[in-house]
């Protein structure tokens, strides 16, 4: 229900809380049954294929894994406040949602307790702070009883997550047999772990070449890391990263409407800070959703607190860059996300428009960095192909941290050690990423992504001859909303 309300624009569901507690999901998950037995199909093959995937993933990983029970992250969406603050309607009707998602908190909490009762220490201690950070959301307006009766079950909804942290079970690891359904699932494909760590492993190769490459055009007397982790030392300060942000989503746009990369080049795309919940993310995109009147998108960014030591600030201030902001601008804004935001309100059929992919949301978004590095932008300048080339070693090193965590053994402190090897992360950095996939287990699906679009732009070329051309290819994927990875073919088909 929170990424229906948020990322579709289903706002049908604005000031509700979906039941997560362990009855809760039995009840719907029977409701899905009853629903789908014997029902009627849709006239569209793929939105047939489209839906059923969908169907078959709640059934897995809330039926099957009952993720429900070990992560406290799809609780906190459920519960976040954050979603009102774009304005997608009027304010006093975002006002009454928000007002009304509040007061109904306790419920909420009291089934998150309920249902948490598998979950392990290295996933409460990552997602902790998230959690805390919920209250940040409670407006000044809420009356005192609702904001009493909030204050008390966000405190029973904390208190249960740390007492997880204290003694919850050692290992966060789902299995191989359990992380294969989870992301055969969701993509409608059958997934082959030992294959898909096969290539996460060259695709790693690659670029570290290709970060060579670009480092020796700045010093080539010098190791490519050591060039890297000196250029991300060159930043706005706090107070001029949000200036930045604007500068270069200009940039971004322009470029992609002067290459005429993706098929829609309309819409307003604002640059702000993100609202106190969210800021567990230096920078992402709050689209414009598709069922949704017409409004600004918001690529939200999250300077440094001031309230924290200088080196953790530093660090974080390292995100933003002359080297890193302007390819994460592409993957957050054009031809990343928020063009992504743009086709999907077009998609032509409900289906399409309402039920994404992530591995392809995020892998658009990814490929859209390369695209650009291909297409020439910046291309005098090589601190944006090796601030591309960086990203994309985080991400191919998530693929290949999420598959050892969960499948071979692999600890929290090895995954940091494995990002401090592999990319230009050190210290907290890389240690917030290993932990990320304890509860984020399929967040290697950047990458994952990515290949399979790269993939599908060789066979498209293939089949369409002379026919081909970037405009048309990416016309031909994205009319297709967010397909899960599985069915990307049908843009070959169709397009």
């Amino acid at each position: 229900v929170a990424e229906m309300r948020e990322y579709s624009g289903r706002h049908e569901y604005d000031g509700k809380i979906q039941d997560l507690s362990q009855d809760g999901v039995r009840r719907g998950l029977d409701r899905l049954a009853a629903a789908t037995a014997g029902g009627p199909r849709l006239d569209d093959s793929h939105d047939e294929t489209q839906l059923a995937t969908f169907e078959e993933h709640a059934r897995v990983s809330l039926g099957d894994l009952e993720l429900h029970r070990r992560n406290p992250a799809l609780h906190l969406a459920a519960m976040d406040l954050a979603c009102y603050d774009r304005d997608y309607a009027p304010r006093e009707q975002r006002d009454g949602a928000l007002l009304a998602q509040l007061a109904a908190w306790p419920q909420a909490a009291d089934a998150a307790i309920d249902a948490l009762d598998q979950v392990s220490a290295p996933v409460a201690t990552a997602l902790a702070e998230g959690i805390r950070g919920l209250a940040a959301g409670i407006p000044a307006t809420a009356g005192e009883p609702v904001r009493e009766a909030a204050l008390a079950a966000h405190a029973r909804l904390v208190a249960h997550v740390d007492m997880a942290a204290a003694s919850g079970e050692p290992d966060a690891a789902l299995g191989s047999a359990a992380l294969t359904a989870l992301m055969s699932s969701a993509e409608g494909v059958q997934v082959d772990l030992g294959r898909l760590g096969e290539r996460a492993d060259a695709e790693r190769d690659r670029l570290s070449a290709l970060l060579a490459d670009s480092c020796g055009r700045v010093d080539p007397a010098r190791p490519p890391m050591e060039v890297a982790r000196e250029l991300v030392r060159d930043h706005p300060d706090a107070a001029g990263v949000i200036d930045a942000a604007r500068y270069w989503t200009a940039r971004a746009i322009a470029f992609t409407r002067e290459r005429d990369l993706v098929p829609y080049q309309d819409g307003e795309c604002l640059v702000g800070l993100a609202p106190q919940s969210r800021r567990w993310a230096m920078a992402m995109m709050s689209p414009a959703g598709p069922g949704e009147p017409e409004g600004p998108s918001w690529y939200h960014i999250t300077p440094p607190d001031p309230s924290w030591p200088e080196q953790d600030a530093q660090e974080w201030l390292q995100v933003f860059s002359a080297t890193t902001l302007p390819g994460i601008t592409v993957h957050e804004v054009a031809p990343g996300h928020f063009s992504h935001g743009r086709a999907i309100r077009r998609a032509p059929t409900e289906v399409r428009r309402t039920l994404h992919s992530d591995a392809f949301v995020e892998g658009w978004a990814h490929y859209a960095e390369e695209l650009c590095v291909e297409e020439g932008f910046c291309a005098d300048d090589p601190r944006f192909a090796i601030g591309v080339w960086l990203e994309a070693l985080v991400r191919v090193t998530r693929l290949a941290c999420a598959i050892g965590l969960h499948t071979a053994g692999m600890t929290v402190q090895e995954g940091a050690r494995r990002f401090e090897t592999d990319t230009h992360l050190a210290g907290s950095a890389a240690l917030s990423e290993a932990r990320r996939a304890t509860f984020d287990p399929t967040y290697g699906r950047y990458t994952w992504g990515k290949l399979e679009i790269l993939d599908l732009r060789d066979q498209a070329r293939k089949a369409w001859g002379t026919g081909f051309s970037l405009l048309r290819f990416h016309t031909a994927l994205l009319s297709l909303g967010s397909p899960p990875l599985g069915l990307l073919g049908t843009a070959v088909q169709r397009g």
